[in-house]
């Protein structure tokens, strides 16, 4: 979602490869404009996305988002600076981490992330911006510590079991929710960020 509208994707998981013209049906139905997409070879997911601050956006590259994807959202938000950042293979393609899989905004100048596997690039990226790292334990990476949901006025949605997460984004001024997600989260490893879709970024 940018400011002009929604960007239509084109997962590189092909089972997902429906979900974008299935949601634009909703979105116009409201209201959302449209903007062209990312068309073949391209690909890229939304779970590789997020904007640093109004005018950059940061793009993993890995398994589900790749160089023809990068190239055209280059192409198609020429007002935008993006920034793109190669992902680590940990576990390969069966077991794909999204940018969103180690990094979520809480704020202009805030953010929740597992330092460990990040791109020394995006690093440099948030401090070069003045935005401070709220980091994950070890054992809080794998029950999916880093995928927060920013709520706005530093409020934020996570999943129960993070008990030090919760904790150190607290002790960063953030308002934390919890939900308890065994079955909507922990069965289909997708946190907060994962099961909600923006309909406007100003």
């Amino acid at each position: 979602m940018t400011p002009a509208g929604a960007v239509p994707l084109r997962p590189g998981k092909e089972g997902r490869r429906g979900e974008p013209e299935a949601s634009l049906v909703d979105l116009e139905r409201v209201g959302v404009p449209v903007l062209e997409g990312i068309r073949e070879p391209g690909t890229a997911e939304g779970g590789d996305l997020f904007f640093l601050d109004g005018r950059t956006l940061a793009v993993g590259r890995g398994y589900r988002t790749n160089d023809a994807g990068i190239e055209q959202l280059r192409a198609l938000l020429a007002d935008v600076e993006l920034l793109a950042f190669d992902l680590p293979h940990q576990n390969g393609p069966a077991e794909c981490l999204h940018l969103l899989s180690l990094i979520s905004p809480l704020d202009t100048d805030l953010a929740v992330g597992y330092a460990p596997l990040m791109p020394v690039r995006l690093m440099e990226a948030l401090a070069d911006r003045g935005i401070e790292l709220v980091e994950v334990p070890d054992e809080e990476f794998e029950s999916m510590g880093p995928n927060v949901l920013a709520l706005g006025g530093r409020r934020a949605l996570a999943l129960e079991g993070n008990p030090e997460t919760k904790r150190r984004m607290e002790a960063a001024g953030v308002e934390v929710r919890t939900y308890h997600g065994e079955e909507i989260s922990r069965n289909g490893d997708g946190g907060p960020t994962c099961l909600t879709l923006p309909l406007v970024r100003g």
